[in-house]
């Protein structure tokens, strides 16, 4: 509740869509997104203003109509509305039709997902509260976009300046931190040959001069601007660098906590129904095993199954287990508790709508248009 307090303190007089979205990045980095999640802004102008905003859970024919009645500058989806690429917007109902349907309304789009999941008191963590979760910590790594690592050598003195360059060129970020490096002071050696004109050292002459070895991520849709400004803020007259592919810096997607001794698959089965508004619940597993140790993944989390195993899961509540998943969580001795995709992520979502009406307001819930296909029979 603090945090939240503080960001509305901070945001007094957000106007436009960017400073919307920069201030949500502040909450749910961009970059920690699954690298094959569309998260950010889909429709519309950055620089547009957003007096008005909304959130929906998904982008459905519903929504699209009531915001056709009452329009807002910018929508905040939850799920990604055009989540493969899109050659043609064309009337219609499906992903395409909808979007042109926003675009005449005047509505942009923007898409805070899988970066919510993993971020602190995101979707994985609201699941795990309502659930009664306790001793919460994360599991299963979510990278983000493709990045590099770049080396380079240099004088001491002369690192601030370059990692400021890099920096604005869009590197050295790392969730809400910027000018991110390591440093470590070594020898460098070099022979300067004919016409060369050395910073340090001198010509015709094995030099060894003391440097620092000064390495930062990058974006790999940034590599080139980077590297520019690398070699334009380098004061060697031929930098040294090296660039390599990396993985790192992943968010957790999941989060795994325990709860009271004494409780059953069937018992907890029972809990998770109350807590997530009875729902249709699958369950997989002996009804009468204890269970202490549970796994939450929001949406769909049969890929991370495993994983919530070696973390020491007796269960895993999430959504949309298909038949072989389940026998092989069976087999790895899981229970499986499935209450469905919406389902899982609906706590979640009650948090990003305070979270947005706190940096956007006024701020209109669209929540209770549920996303959800399935329906219970009678």
């Amino acid at each position: 509740m603090n945090s939240l307090r503080g960001i509305m303190r901070r945001v007094t007089g957000v106007r436009t869509i960017s400073q919307v979205l920069k201030t949500l990045g502040q909450r749910a980095p961009w970059e920690k997104a699954g690298g094959w999640d569309p998260v950010g802004l889909q429709l519309g102008d950055p620089a547009a203003p957003a007096h008005r905003t909304a959130l929906c859970h998904e982008v459905t024919e519903a929504i699209v109509s009531a915001l056709e009645a009452e329009p807002v500058e910018l929508l905040v989806s939850y799920h990604p509305l055009l989540f493969r690429p899109t050659t043609r917007l064309v009337a219609g109902r499906d992903p395409a039709g909808r979007a042109l349907r926003l675009v005449r309304a005047g509505v942009a789009l923007a898409v805070v997902h899988t970066n919510f999941d993993v971020a602190s008191g995101g979707t994985a963590e609201a699941l795990a509260d309502a659930l009664g979760l306790e001793d919460v910590q994360g599991f299963g790594p979510l990278y983000g976009p493709d990045s590099l690592k770049v080396v380079t050598f240099l004088p001491s003195e002369a690192a601030d300046a370059v990692l400021e360059a890099v920096t604005k060129a869009g590197a050295g970020t790392i969730g809400n931190y910027t000018h991110c490096s390591y440093r470590g002071e070594g020898i460098g050696t070099f022979f300067a040959g004919e016409g060369t004109r050395p910073v340090v050292g001198a010509g015709g002459t094995l030099n060894r001069e003391a440097e620092v070895r000064l390495e930062f991520v990058a974006p790999r849709a940034r590599e080139a601007a980077v590297l520019r400004a690398l070699v334009a803020a380098h004061p060697y007259e031929e930098p040294a660098f090296d660039v390599y592919d990396r993985r790192g810096d992943a968010g957790m997607v999941g989060r795994i906590g325990r709860i009271a001794p004494g409780s059953t698959l069937a018992s907890f089965g029972e809990r998770v129904a109350e807590a997530l508004g009875d729902p249709a619940l699958r369950l997989a597993g002996d009804p009468a095993r204890p269970i202490e140790q549970v796994a939450v993944l929001p949406g769909s989390g049969a890929d991370f199954l495993m994983q919530a195993a070696d973390a020491g899961a007796d269960v895993v509540v999430t959504g949309d287990l298909t038949h072989h998943r389940a026998r092989q969580a069976l087999d790895r001795g899981l229970c499986l508790i499935d209450p469905g995709h919406a389902a899982t992520e609906r706590p979640g979502l009650q948090q990003l709508f305070a979270i947005l009406a706190a940096v956007a307001p006024p701020c209109r819930s669209l929540l209770e248009l549920d996303p959800d296909p399935w329906r219970r029979p009678g």
